[in-house]
């Protein structure tokens, strides 16, 4: 999936015309033709094989020089590596071991990305970037039914899913996840944790939690985990439609989940972006344009230009358009679900309750390496209608209704109790 970008990056590159396309161009434009001799040629052919070389030896810098002119960033030509072999080759000669050279080479590149300092910018091989790719579509395999995300500094349960082993066995959104299988695995990010969990169908895993202080052990079989992107349920004349990710499927299913709703009478409308970390800007582009008719959602810019963007909804598509709707959010709201619950907010067509979303106001472009590895960067922020850059900052809820823990476990929902009322 070359420049695709989970951010929807729009590709910059040319289509070059067809041998088709072209010879149709050259016979409506007829070359005349000239005539040289032998000498003429063999000065010409020279002239241009020099240029063609200095060209070829110099081009980074020249790539580098002119890139702002062509809608590119200017960088630097080269850097020299000369430093980092050196340091190699000490390793290599003092070291009471053996070097995996690939592996060396691989944690150099992930080194060398990191150095950007940007928590959204990162490198993947060629396995983390399948995983990715799997659960960017939620196919997240077979796992243990938790949600889980940093909070106050340690990784949490934030949830668990219906009818999922952990829910079963006892475990509680608030969980400070402390061990795998006895491996302490608490100072792990949150994907490397999650993958500590993830297994195949069948197996088991003995999760060691932090409640109140206290360690609990639950031994768990993984199971295979029904992970749709969006569903829906319905009170009275209200349908609550909660949307999990923003992937490829997300917008044709929250259209016909808006069809059905509309189609059983019901005149009020609950989107739940609880817990929804985002996904593609062309699957908000596609939700919001439920409400939205063919006014700008979000707006892209980068420092270079060459991501500068504006997306605006589907035109005579806004059939939810003047419909009663609460959008419920909360501190896992991010992303693509902020672009979502910011064009609503910005045009008025939605009352947000909940918490303050998570304020990730930023662009990822996926770029393909060789390998099939995988390089996620930051390339361009992005802003709601009203030109706002939400990044650090999160979306304020037009009515704050607070959820705990102790809520979440016994099943109560202050938030969507509001929503209803509202």
């Amino acid at each position: 999936m070359a420049n695709n970008t989970t951010a929807n990056k729009t590709d910059k590159r040319r289509n070059m015309a067809s041998d088709n396309e072209t010879r149709n161009i050259y016979e409506q434009n007829p070359i005349p033709e000239r005539k040289v001799n032998l000498t003429t040629t063999i000065i010409i052919s020279a002239v241009t094989l020099i240029g063609g070389l200095a060209l070829g030896l110099n081009w980074d810098t020249l790539e580098a020089q002119f890139a702002p002119y062509l809608g590119g960033k200017k960088v630097a030509a080269e850097i020299d590596f000369s430093s980092l072999n050196s340091v190699y080759k000490k390793l290599a000669e003092e070291y009471d071991g053996d070097l995996d050279k690939s592996k060396v080479i691989e944690e150099a590149k992930r080194g060398l990305v990191n150095a950007a300092g940007d928590t959204y910018t990162y490198y993947l091989n060629a396995v983390e970037a399948e995983e990715f790719q799997k659960d960017l579509s939620g196919d997240v395999g077979a796992g243990i039914g938790v949600e889980i995300g940093e909070r106050d500094g340690v990784v949490k349960v934030l949830r668990t899913t219906p009818d999922n082993p952990a829910r079963k066995a006892g475990v509680l959104a608030g969980d400070i996840i402390y061990k795998a299988d006895g491996e302490d695995i608490s100072m792990l990010k949150v994907d490397d944790i999650a993958k500590k969990l993830r297994g195949a169908a069948g197996t088991k895993v003995k999760l060691t939690v932090l409640r109140n202080n206290k360690e609990k052990e639950f031994e768990l079989t993984r199971e295979t985990i029904n992970n749709v992107s969006v569903y829906s349920e319905y009170k009275d004349k209200t349908a609550i439609i909660t949307i999990t990710r923003f992937d490829q499927d997300t917008g044709n299913l929250a259209r016909k989940a808006a069809k059905e709703a509309i189609d059983k009478s019901c005149d009020k409308f609950i989107i739940d972006l609880r817990g929804n970390g985002g996904g593609y800007v062309s699957a908000a582009k596609e939700v919001a344009s439920l409400w939205v008719d063919g006014k700008i959602v979000v707006e892209q810019r980068s420092a270079s230009g060459a991501y500068n963007e504006k997306t605006y909804a589907n035109s005579n598509s806004a059939i939810l358009a003047g419909k009663k709707t609460i959008v419920l959010t909360n501190g896992s709201t991010a992303s693509a679900s902020e672009i979502v619950a910011g064009a609503l907010q910005d045009y008025g067509l939605a009352t947000l309750i909940g918490e303050k979303t998570f304020g990730k106001g930023s662009v990822q472009a996926l770029e393909e390496l060789p390998g099939g590895d995988l390089l996620r960067v930051t390339v361009a922020k992005w802003y709601t209608p009203n030109g706002k850059n939400i990044n650090g900052e999160g979306i304020k809820p037009d009515k704050t209704v607070e959820r705990t823990f102790e809520q979440i476990n016994k099943d109560e929902d202050p938030q969507l109790d509001a929503a209803l009322k509202y």
